[in-house]
């Protein structure tokens, strides 16, 4: 997991930014190492060294492409049949890394609005991946089930030789009134959602701790942000992943392992794309939908309300950001929660 670092450049990244200066004729005679440094000489202060970080816990110095490069990564992306799960998938391929895609790929509960994914979709996210020039892997399991996640864990590490990134996006969603919900409703999602994530870093992490070193992230939501009327299940796993996220931040930091949390807005995908979920989005805006809208109806009721005036995001829109969050640029990023909401987060305190 080397960064790819000159040596020179860890002892002396920061003088430039910090106000220092360099010959001209230096920068001439060693200019890839000038690419990289933004320093020329230790910092001290009234005759005192101040002190920086060593290079494996710095994000380093400036070179280009290190927030999107992810050549020599092995990441681990869960409910990456479709959907978001399958953009940062293949995203992630897109910059180097080989990915092992997991999914259940097959009914989860009664409890979800959406059709579940099959063994179908899970393969043409493999198909994707490949067709960058990366290994993909499909493998089919279910989050909840810790014990068959360690297996996968066990798999990854021998047939790959090192788990570096690993994504737990796996969700199910579930609109139905709190006063009416069976017990399914509320049980099965926070099952899958909240304790599922849980269970997909206490399965992993552990083979990140010996080589000091990993990117984890989550996937919360916007609805993990402020309460949601009929999706009280849903609101609670996704705010419970904030917890989760930052108390594995926490922990982790020591090995060098960050954890992070993506924070999507409304974005179009199967766990979105039905009339439930449209009849609440233009209900959010003040306005009575009707109770068959169509897709067009409620864009068309919600893009005046978002900043970059869309009714909703794609899914290649939040994988750029999980991207940076694996990337080497982001080693001093953890404990964080990014939003990609089209700009519904300028709303929100």
């Amino acid at each position: 997991m080397g960064n790819g670092h000159h040596p020179a450049a860890d002892l002396v990244r920061r003088h430039l930014l910090l106000g220092g200066s360099i010959a001209a004729g230096a920068v001439i005679a060693s200019s890839a190492l000038a690419q990289q440094n933004t320093d020329t000489a230790p910092q001290e202060l009234n005759g005192h060294p101040v002190p920086e970080p060593p290079p494996e816990r710095s994000a380093g110095p400036i070179r280009p492409g290190r927030g999107s490069s992810l050549t020599g990564k092995v990441a681990v992306v869960t409910g990456a049949a479709r959907g978001i799960g399958r953009a940062i998938a293949v995203e992630f391929a897109a910059n180097g890394a080989d990915v092992v895609a997991l999914d259940i790929a097959g009914p989860v509960s009664p409890a979800s609005n959406a059709a579940p994914a099959d063994p179908a979709e899970l393969a043409e996210t493999v198909r994707q991946v490949r067709a960058y020039g990366r290994r993909g892997d499909a493998v089919q399991a279910d989050i909840r089930d810790i014990e068959a996640l360690r297996k996968v864990a066990d798999q990854v590490e021998r047939d790959h030789g090192q788990i570096d990134i690993v994504v737990a996006n796996a969700a199910i969603q579930r609109w139905k009134p709190l006063m009416e919900m069976e017990d399914a409703d509320w049980r099965d999602v926070i099952d899958n959602n909240l304790n599922g994530t849980a269970n997909t870093i206490r399965a992993f992490a552990p083979k990140m701790i010996p080589h000091k070193k990993g990117r984890i992230i989550v996937l919360s939501s916007m609805q993990g942000k402020h309460g949601t009327k009929n999706a009280a299940s849903y609101s609670a796993s996704k705010w419970g992943i904030l917890g989760l996220m930052k108390s594995a931040a926490m922990e982790l930091g020591e090995y060098d392992i960050t954890v992070n949390a993506l924070i999507p807005g409304l974005v179009d995908t199967p766990l979105t794309r039905y009339e439930a979920r449209y009849r609440n989005s233009m209900a959010e805006t003040g306005q009575t939908p009707p109770e068959h809208p169509t897709p067009q109806q409620a864009w068309d009721t919600r893009a005046p309300t978002v900043p970059l005036k869309v009714g909703w995001l794609q899914p290649d829109d939040i994988s750029p950001a999980a991207v940076f969050l694996a990337s080497d640029a982001a080693a001093m990023v953890t404990g964080a929660e990014y939003e990609v909401t089209g700009g519904d987060s300028a709303k929100d305190i």
